[in-house]
């Protein structure tokens, strides 16, 4: 392939890996704790309907990807921004779109990955964070300036790896939790309906809560750049094939951390059981929550350890991904002269940041990036909503495809 191809399926590890982040453990846990067990509910309906969006996405980063002079594909939301607006105000949004995309994930999202790695690593193996800082940089840099086929083959190692280990850890949770299971779905429905001022405000609170977490997901724009880079023979297929990682990531990777949390920290004989509120609240926060949880069962030792490299390699994946998403967009903004150049002084930049993140306080780092996600939504949806005339188009012609092949 050229060097800015991939195999269909070769597209969805960057994409999952962009997906499941410090959200899936930290976000979820922030979730549960300000919303209660309800916004768990509210995450599955925002990721359903975000399957829809994320089909819009990878489908018309599909029909609207360009090849450069080298043989390079091209593909993302700048892309199909600039198809569905024409002049100047589809350069601006695209503008727009690549400047907050840069600093939201490249910069500011590569800093609360790295800023989750070294406070966990600390509290779990006693690693000064600044050390993590180190580590990570070097061998970030090792598969930044090995392009993209090096960031498709460590993303195809780690993602399967990453989410077996968390798998088998959650189910052995689950299985020695078993009697408590039927009582922690009860919660997740009971509390998605009924206002509980003692779980942390009910419907409406469970609602924004999830929503603020899911912001960061299907809609905002990042896992289009992966999806266009698969080689296949129609938009659709691609579409379908990013669907699957918001399945893998919402209702596989997040239920199943949020299963944990509730069945062992929030039934009968939970620290939680009578809601987030007292001495508890100075013991448990988002941060740590995913560690007690695992901790009530594999000891406090062990479910720390077990959640630092859980999310070690979530997050590690997640730099990977974000910075070839903000590499693209800064390509196309200063790299039509030097693209090489460009890539060094963006790679360079990002690693910078990376380290910071190992060495700041995690809520500044947090808020950063949250306001930047919100910016990337903005343009990003308006395209969608443009372009649906094209993305129906490409759904018939895909299920047409697919009749005659029968």
């Amino acid at each position: 392939t050229k060097q800015g191809g991939w195999a269909s399926f070769q597209a969805l590890p960057p994409a999952i890996a962009a997906q499941v982040g410090t959200g899936n453990i930290v976000g979820a846990s922030g979730a549960i704790l300000t919303g209660g067990p309800g916004a768990i509910f509210w995450m599955w309906v925002i990721a359903f309907l975000g399957m829809a969006t994320i089909y819009a996405e990878a489908t018309l980063a599909q029909e609207t990807r360009t090849v450069d002079k080298d043989g390079n594909v091209l593909g993302g939301p700048v892309y199909y921004i600039t198809t569905a607006f024409k002049g100047g105000f589809g350069k601006f949004l695209a503008g727009f779109f690549a400047v907050a995309i840069i600093l939201a994930l490249g910069f500011f999202g590569c800093m609360v990955q790295s800023n989750s790695i070294g406070s966990t690593m600390e509290t779990a193996f006693g690693v000064p964070s600044w050390i993590m800082g180190i580590v990570l940089v070097v061998i970030c840099a090792v598969i930044f300036l090995g392009g993209v086929q090096r960031l498709a083959a460590v993303t195809e190692k780690i993602v399967p790896i990453m989410a077996g280990i968390f798998l088998l850890g959650g189910l052995a949770i689950l299985i020695c939790r078993i009697q408590y299971v039927p009582a922690t779905f009860a919660m997740i429905f009971k509390y998605a309906f009924q206002p509980q001022a003692i779980l942390g405000g009910g419907l409406g609170y469970a609602l924004k809560t999830a929503i603020s977490l899911f912001s960061n997901e299907a809609g905002m724009g990042s896992t289009p750049h992966a999806h266009a880079l698969a080689n296949v023979d129609c938009p659709h297929d691609q579409g379908v094939v990013a669907m699957i990682g918001v399945f893998i990531d919402t209702f596989v990777v997040l239920t199943l951390n949020a299963l944990v949390i509730i069945c062992t920290l929030y039934t009968a004989d939970g620290p939680l059981a009578n809601g987030y509120f007292g001495d508890v609240t100075a013991a448990l926060g988002k941060t740590n929550l995913a560690q007690t949880a695992f901790g009530s069962v594999f000891g406090a030792s062990l479910g720390a350890k077990f959640v630092a490299v859980c999310l070690l390699f979530f997050a590690f994946s997640t730099i990977l991904s974000w910075n070839l998403f903000g590499k693209i967009n800064a390509n196309y903004l200063f790299g039509r002269r030097n693209g090489r150049l460009c890539s060094v002084i963006y790679t360079i930049i990002a690693l910078v940041f990376i380290f910071l993140g190992t060495v700041s306080g995690s809520d500044f780092v947090w808020e950063l990036t949250d306001m930047f996600n919100n910016l990337i939504v903005l343009p990003n949806v308006i395209a969608l909503f443009a372009l649906t005339g094209v993305v129906v188009a490409s759904l018939k012609e895909g299920m047409e495809a697919h009749k005659q092949l029968k």
